[in-house]
């Protein structure tokens, strides 16, 4: 977060996008709340929780957070509705949600640490479902200054608590150090600048619809890359989240085929 951070303000200093475009103290408190809630948080919990759960099991829990946007937008907007076809599209999903997790304490080889490990995943979901609404009820600023203040705050939030608690790192390979930076640039930088654009412009619904694609892609690299086993329960789970998905969106799923397709 810190390395992403300072890279969007050198980006953003460029373009004309610094932290200085952030206009009053409420648009530093959307940012620092977002920073400390839909990044920091999230991401803490997936790194645990990716120790005892495999990365395609994560994804597909990334693919709820369309079903918990879905009511969290009807109760904080009034322009959406929730009818027939979005209930039975969350309850569809969320026994989707219910097959992918495996919690049965009296089951002889019960795993507390993969449990709780997606119990984390299941958390961070939520984080950044709630996320999609601050972001989208914040005063208007520019993406990448957005982007930078809610990457710094989230640092600032979270460099003290693992000086305290991990220390600084002793060991660091090619490899670790590798993928810090690919996660670090691409994936918190250029991603949250995006998905701050997507979300202030199209609305937190859109925004949700890309978690069709993140359970489809988590589980296709996690096969290539590490090559980690694919249960049939996690493969049904997956069709199971995103036809409940496909219900609870079908309005906006109609309005992007219809904008494609003329």
């Amino acid at each position: 977060m810190l390395i992403g951070g300072l890279a969007l303000s050198v980006i953003g200093w460029l373009v004309g996008q610094g932290l200085n475009k952030i206009p009053n103290r409420k648009a530093w408190a959307f940012a620092f709340t977002i920073g400390t809630f839909n990044i920091a948080k999230p991401l803490t919990l997936l790194s645990w929780g990716q120790q005892y759960v495999s990365s395609a099991f994560a994804g597909v829990s990334m693919g709820a957070v369309p079903l918990m946007v879905v009511p969290l937008v009807f109760l904080f907007s009034s322009n959406e509705i929730i009818d027939l076809k979005r209930i039975c599209g969350l309850i569809i999903g969320f026994m989707g949600l219910i097959i992918l997790f495996d919690f049965n304490p009296s089951i002889q080889n019960f795993d507390k640490n993969q449990a709780l490990g997606q119990l984390t995943c299941l958390l961070a979901t939520a984080c950044y479902a709630g996320g999609s609404i601050l972001t989208r009820m914040a005063p208007p600023m520019p993406p990448i200054s957005f982007a930078t203040a809610t990457l710094i705050s989230a640092a600032l939030v979270l460099f003290p608590i693992a000086i305290l608690i991990e220390g600084l790192p002793r060991t660091f390979s090619l490899e670790s150090g590798s993928a810090l930076l690919f996660l670090a640039i691409f994936s918190t930088a250029i991603g949250a600048v995006i998905r701050v654009h997507v979300t202030t412009t199209a609305g937190p619904v859109f925004m949700s619809l890309t978690s069709y694609q993140v359970p489809i892609w988590a589980v296709i690299y996690s096969s290539i890359f590490t090559q980690e086993a694919l249960p049939p329960k996690l493969l049904i789970a997956l069709a199971i989240i995103l036809v409940g998905i496909g219900l609870t969106e079908h309005r906006s799923l109609k309005k992007i085929l219809k904008t494609y397709l003329t």
